[in-house]
């Protein structure tokens, strides 16, 4: 399904409903990054499509559940945002920007939910193993600069991380080392962490 088809997202949303009788909860997790370039040189087109991807997307999921999601006895809302959703990461700024709005919403949406039985998470994941060059459409080239010092976490291991946090009904979720070392530092000296993130991604700058 594409997530940024409205339409389509309200159809599949009734059919689960149908089909199961009931939803108890939603993970947002579909998102995707940028060319490393800077934002003087990223197409409007590529713009967009990051925004209606890891935005609307997401935005177009939790709008279509969450009226139903609102007569179950519990459920739950689980939107994936990323280190980017509070750190600058220079090569990805739309990127980063659609996920600390993603943030931002999320966090919205805890307050407004929260004297009723729909309980909020917002993930932020470090390195990951995924696809996620790949499916954004990012060249080898570029993949091929990633530090090594990087240890990327399998995604067995995040989920595992990611439903103890629902259990526990935590509202910010850190997946992996990195992402919790770098919120400490990007709220004790965010022009330090700045620095220090600009260090190991300007290689990959295009």
């Amino acid at each position: 399904m594409d997530i940024t088809d409205r339409a389509a997202v309200a159809k599949f949303a009734s059919d689960a409903i149908a089909i199961y009788g009931y939803v108890d909860s939603i993970i947002n997790n579909a998102g995707i990054i940028q060319p490393f370039i800077k934002m003087n040189d990223l197409q409007f087109e590529t713009i967009e499509k990051i925004i209606n991807v890891n935005l609307y997307g997401t935005l177009n999921i939790t709008k279509s559940f969450l009226p139903h999601l609102l007569t179950r006895p519990e459920a739950h809302i689980v939107n994936v945002s990323s280190m980017g959703g509070f750190l600058p990461v220079p090569g990805q700024t739309i990127y980063c920007a659609t996920k600390a709005a993603v943030k931002l919403m999320t966090e919205g949406l805890y307050a407004e939910l929260m004297e009723t039985n729909v309980k909020v998470s917002i993930v932020f994941p470090g390195a990951m193993q995924t696809n996620i060059m790949a499916n954004s459409g990012i060249e080898n080239r570029q993949a091929r600069g990633e530090s090594s010092s990087m240890k990327a976490l399998l995604p067995s291991k995040a989920a595992e991380v990611i439903v103890k946090g629902i259990e526990k009904n935590k509202l910010r979720i850190f997946v992996g080392s990195d992402s919790k070392m770098m919120d400490f530092l990007v709220r004790l000296n965010p022009i330090f962490a700045g620095k220090l993130i600009y260090k190991q991604m300007k290689t990959l700058l295009s």
